[in-house]
């Protein structure tokens, strides 16, 4: 499934796979300029190409190497010549042989699928991606991953986050995930002058820096709980019933790889991948 929205000179494809007559899990890639900032999952890599035939299209930048951001880029490579792939350093390999260097759980598999390889350069961070009309700064900003980079056009003041930032309040997080970095990152992508912020899902911000703020705000007030909680002697178990509250549906559809737990080991400093 996919839908088009225009936010000119910026366009938005809205992909996810369709289940039971309804697209589940929704991830989002943008098209400025040539520039597709992320590419979707697999199951949505033939919609992706089909909705991007006629248009210009000469880079493609991945914020980070989940199978749901990176799905089209070898069918894409594949189909036009001398398309540019960048990513992050780290990402590179992961790249080029995504099954032998990210397993996939069941979920992930049902819902974005095996990506294809492709090949790619390296970005460094503050690099700037130059297109016909723009300039994209590169911002390493890890936590949601090690790879995770966002794009800041600075004289528009378009911030692309990817998974950085996609609003809500978080009562979750997927093993492996890293807090306390995902804070910093929010830290130092809400010190930009940015004027439009576009998250890798959910709806785009018109005030980047108040939603940051907020986010930063709230993801700090959780901590200092638990903190405090752990401080006092309370277990992981009895934590995470007082501050994220009760089940959620998610940790069941992911057989617990995302859930609250996770959230409250990662501010411990004990929030391993598996």
């Amino acid at each position: 499934m996919l839908k088009v929205t225009h936010f000119d000179p910026v366009t938005r494809f809205d992909l996810a796979r369709t289940l039971a007559g309804r697209g589940r899990y929704w991830t989002t890639a943008y098209l400025v300029d040539g520039l597709l900032v992320d590419s979707g999952c697999a199951h949505t890599a033939s919609a992706l190409l089909s909705a991007l035939e006629g248009r210009e299209l000469s880079w493609i930048a991945n914020t980070h190497t989940h199978e749901d951001h990176i799905g089209a880029n070898g069918l894409l490579q594949r189909s036009r010549n001398g398309l540019q792939i960048r990513a992050h350093p780290l990402a590179l390999p992961v790249l080029a042989a995504p099954r032998d260097l990210q397993p996939l759980h069941p979920y992930r598999r049902l819902f974005w699928g095996w990506p294809e390889p492709c090949e790619a350069r390296a970005l460094q961070d503050l690099e700037f991606i130059e297109t016909k009309k723009f300039r994209f700064q590169v911002l390493f900003t890890p936590g949601h991953s090690p790879d995770h980079l966002c794009l800041y056009e600075v004289d528009q003041g378009w911030l692309f986050t990817g998974d950085l930032f996609v609003g809500g309040n978080d009562r979750a997080l997927r093993a492996g995930y890293d807090i306390w970095q995902i804070i910093a990152s929010l830290k130092r992508v809400a010190e930009l002058s940015a004027t439009r912020l576009f998250p890798g899902s959910a709806r785009l911000r018109d005030d980047p820096q108040g939603a940051l703020q907020a986010k930063i705000n709230y993801l700090e007030d959780l901590g200092e709980r638990v903190l405090a909680l752990h401080k006092k002697g309370w277990l992981v178990g009895e934590i995470t019933r007082r501050v994220c509250g009760g089940p959620m549906w998610v940790e069941f559809v992911t057989l617990g790889h995302f859930s609250r737990r996770h959230l409250v080991l990662s501010y411990l400093g004990e929030n391993n991948d598996g």
